[in-house]
Order: C-alpha cells, then sequence, then structure tokens
C-alpha cells in the first residue's frame, strides 16, 4: 500500500512539474521580441533552425530560445525554415517569428512603374531601386523578350502598375510580368475593340495608345484626342503630333522643339511621315488603350493645348488656327 501511496505521489508531483515546466515554456515562446521598432531581418542559404535561433539569442531579438527548440519537436514543420528576407515587429512573439521563418512569407516590396515614360525611363527607375538586382544576362534575356515584338522593341510592351517583389529580386522578372500583363490587357483591347478601326494590328493600336498617353494632361479627353487621330488617319492626313517628334529626336531634344526638328526626317517625325511611327513611344496606361481601340465618333481633326492640361478642339484649319493664335501665340 505504502509503494502506491509514494507512486500515487511521485506521479502528482511529476504531474506539477511537467505543468509548470509547460507553462513556462509557453509563456517563453509566447514573449515579445526584444525589438523596440520593426527589423529587416535575412535568413540566409545553409542555416538550420537551430542555428537561427541561437542567432537570435546572441543578437538579443530574443531572451530565450530553449522552449522554441522544444516546441520544434512538437511541430516539425516549424523547423522549415525558409531564406528570405522578413519584416519583424515588436508585436510578434518569438512563436510568430518562427512561424513566419517557416511559412517563407517575405518582406515585399514595390515598384511603381509610371505611364507615359518611356522605357529607358524606366530603366533608370528599376536601377535607383536596391532590392532590384541586375543579372550578367539581363540583356540577352531582355532580346529574347522583344525579338518576337514587332520592330524587335520592348518600348510599350509593358503595363503600367505597382509591381511586388521580394529582396534581391532579378530586374528581368518583373520585366516579364510587366510585359505578361500588357500582352493580356492589348490581346483583350483588340478582341473588344471598335469596329473599321484603321489598325492592322493590336500592335499598332499600341502605338496609338502610347501617343495618346503623351498627348493626354485630362484622362477624359483620351478617347475625343483618340477620335482625332483616327480620323487624320482614315483621310491620309499627317497626325503631326509633337511627342513622336521628341522621341524621335531622343537625347537631342533639350526642351524645345524648333521649325527644323519638325522638318528632320526620322522615322518618329509624323511632321514627315504617313500614318503611325515604327513603334510606340511610351508605355500606355490601361485608359490610353482603351481609348485607342474605342474612341469617340467626332468630326474634329485638330486641337491645341490650352496651357492648363486641356485641349480647344477644332473641325476646321481654320478654326485651329485660331485657337493656336490664342492659346499658343497670345493673340
Amino acid at each position: 500500500m505504502k509503494v502506491i501511496k509514494y507512486l500515487s505521489i511521485f506521479a502528482c508531483i511529476s504531474s506539477i512539474l511537467l505543468t509548470v515546466t509547460l507553462f513556462y515554456l509557453d509563456k517563453k515562446v509566447h514573449q515579445s521580441l526584444n525589438l523596440t521598432n520593426k527589423l529587416v531581418y535575412q535568413v540566409k542559404p545553409g542555416q538550420s533552425a537551430k542555428g537561427l535561433l541561437n542567432r537570435l539569442k546572441e543578437q538579443g531579438i530574443i531572451a530565450d530560445n530553449i522552449g522554441l527548440k522544444i516546441r520544434m519537436k512538437f511541430d516539425p514543420e516549424l523547423a522549415n525554415i525558409k531564406v528570405g528576407t522578413y519584416e519583424l515587429s515588436p508585436s510578434m512573439s518569438a512563436l510568430d517569428l518562427l512561424e513566419l521563418f517557416s511559412s517563407g512569407k517575405e518582406l515585399q516590396f514595390s515598384i511603381s512603374l509610371v505611364e507615359g515614360l518611356n522605357w529607358k525611363e524606366w530603366l533608370l527607375v528599376f536601377k535607383s531601386h536596391p532590392q532590384i538586382q541586375f543579372a550578367d544576362d539581363f540583356y540577352q534575356q531582355l532580346e529574347k523578350i522583344a525579338l518576337p515584338l514587332p520592330k524587335q522593341s520592348i518600348e510599350g510592351f509593358l503595363l503600367p502598375d505597382t509591381y511586388y517583389f521580394v529582396a534581391q529580386t532579378n530586374a528581368i522578372e518583373l520585366v516579364k510580368r510587366a510585359h505578361t500583363s500588357m500582352q493580356q490587357y492589348l490581346d483583350n483591347a483588340w478582341h473588344d475593340r471598335a469596329m473599321d478601326l484603321p489598325y492592322s494590328s493590336a500592335y499598332e493600336g499600341l502605338i496609338m495608345a502610347s501617343i495618346i498617353e503623351k498627348e493626354t494632361g485630362i484622362a477624359q479627353e483620351r478617347a475625343l484626342i483618340s477620335g482625332v487621330f483616327v480620323n487624320r488617319l482614315n483621310l491620309k492626313m499627317r497626325l503631326q503630333t509633337d511627342p513622336t517628334v521628341i522621341y524621335g529626336m531622343g537625347e537631342n531634344f533639350d526642351g524645345n522643339i524648333r521649325r527644323k526638328d519638325l522638318k528632320a526626317a526620322t522615322p518618329y517625325n509624323t511632321y514627315v511621315i504617313k500614318g503611325l511611327p515604327p513603334t510606340p513611344i511610351a508605355m500606355p496606361s490601361k485608359l490610353a488603350i482603351d481609348a485607342a481601340f474605342n474612341p469617340i465618333e467626332t468630326q474634329q481633326l485638330y486641337f491645341v493645348s490650352k496651357g492648363d492640361g486641356s485641349h480647344k478642339f477644332s473641325s476646321t484649319l481654320q478654326e485651329h488656327n485660331i485657337a493656336v493664335r490664342k492659346y499658343q501665340l497670345n493673340k
């Protein structure tokens, strides 16, 4: 009987000790991180879960790692940590930290690629982002994307948007995403286009969209400007749009267009060439693409900037010349 009594007492004490121990360990794993501000933390290749916990303790981010190591014994998935860059916050517990590393939910960075800019300008934006890297074969990879495109140009074929990515993403991956997004949107726009447009392909519509993007200061005018350009193409009139001239001038453009520039024979000078230029001149937005494929029906053939972002539209050259004198020459 005494043996049974002692065993009973021992079991009771063991149970109490186990409960206290589990309570202590649970408290440790739910203890807040030793942080006062958010911290960007990198889990490097070859880092084991136990080694990472030791490192976190040495860095003073967690006060204790024993509870977490024991927790991993009961939940092996927590030990399956993923390489990457993570954001830690003071409100997180030690267990939250381990769950984050095993989830692979890395910190997301973003880049906003703005409509109306051209490829060279976008390239500068890519290069200025500290979390975007350029592989040695970037330009070779870029050529593979551009080669199947008309005129072998990436210009205009990337969709403006805000793109999210993880640390040290290769620039070519973002270019591919923007290109795929543009291709999908363009295909849909071509499928749903208005009838009897003067475009032989979706690519010609993309070229028009890029011109509309550069000409438009007010979003509501896009479809009307599109209607004017479509009228001019149908009548075999030259588009005579300054943004194409500027694009053709390249680095020679100093902020002013001179009379000689309007007469210069470049593939993009729509004061000289008939029809559309050979490629887009900028990255057009979805709204500009929609306008290019669904222009407003109008009798107007001309427009001139009022200087406030809006335009004065005219149906005759006489009306247009009066508008030019009023808004451009201040006469």
